[in-house]
């Protein structure tokens, strides 16, 4: 486990939100709401630095399409939800290098069942701030192809953000037993789709290339490193792409909000890029240095910048 993964002092006894602010170590949902029940919830993850978060606007936006999606009901505003997210935080006087894991389940059911007709009592929200560091710690990372195949539109549409990860803790616990930091996973029909955690990048000949979203989730970083591409002037595109591909890439990364731009030195053995190269590309490095400087982001209300 990648060491800034350990947990942190000082998230104990910090307030977090469950329909109202709660500590974190009273916090709990009812053995009756949907995520106990069937992992029936939407998710996302927010990261704070210095005094903004980042991308809420569109975290937020996802996570409302992903819950009308799944037809939840009374579900809160965009703004009654940011609201929460500020509460939390300025409860903990929470500023910088936190990320929180934002939850919004179709709620408490009136009895045991699958039926979303038992839910009856509205959505339950849960906004859990935590000090927590970039997911790969060095940045540097070595990925294995899982056995285990990403969700099709077919059966279950990657484009929800939604709670049913098992697929992705498979294909996670395959990485585990290597000795590998997280898990390639391909579609359906053999091309690459994701990691189990984040989207998948490589350069060769000097163009970047990523998977299309028939399988993966379309993530936000993802868009941003797309975008941040075009206004630097490198050429990009998504396209289907085989795991020879990547084996033979110049260079290579990972995007998610949790780890950023994370460069992949190694997938199933294979080392990406010359072997006398220390460190990420020259893309990636590219990439990298213009992530943080501007990617959109709000101010939280109450921080002094």
């Amino acid at each position: 486990m990648a060491k800034y993964n350990q947990p942190d002092p000082r998230n104990a006894e910090t307030w977090c939100w469950v329909n109202g602010l709660v500590r974190r170590e009273e916090a709990k949902v009812s053995v009756l709401d949907s995520v106990v029940q069937g992992g029936d919830a939407v998710w996302e993850g927010l990261r704070v630095s210095q005094g903004r978060i980042f991308q809420l606007t569109e975290h937020l936006t996802r996570l409302h399409k992903s819950a009308h999606a799944l037809m939840f009901v009374n579900v809160p505003g965009m703004d009654e939800i940011q609201d929460a997210v500020f509460q939390t935080l300025e409860a903990n006087n929470m500023t910088d290098g936190v990320h929180i894991r934002l939850t919004l389940t179709r709620g408490k059911k009136s009895t045991s069942g699958m039926d979303p007709r038992l839910n009856i009592f509205g959505s339950t929200l849960i906004v859990l701030p935590e000090y927590k560091g970039a997911v790969y710690g060095s940045g540097e990372i070595r990925l294995i192809t899982s056995s285990i195949r990403r969700n099709s539109p077919t059966f279950l549409d990657s484009k929800i953000h939604h709670n049913n990860l098992l697929n992705n803790i498979l294909a996670k616990i395959q990485a585990n037993h290597a000795g590998a930091d997280d898990a390639l996973m391909l579609d359906d029909r053999g091309f690459i789709a994701e990691t189990n955690a984040t989207n998948v990048f490589f350069v060769q000949g000097g163009e970047l290339c990523t998977p299309f979203g028939h399988a993966c989730l379309p993530g936000l970083t993802r868009e941003y490193a797309l975008t941040l591409a075009e206004r630097l002037g490198i050429p990009a595109r998504e396209g289907d792409f085989s795991l020879t591909e990547l084996y033979n890439a110049d260079e290579a990364f990972t995007t998610g909000t949790m780890g950023g731009l994370a460069h992949i030195v190694e997938v199933d053995g294979r080392r990406i890029g010359p072997a006398d190269r220390n460190g990420p590309g020259p893309i990636t490095q590219m990439l990298q240095a213009a992530y943080p400087e501007h990617i959109p982001s709000v101010p939280l209300p109450f921080a002094v910048l």
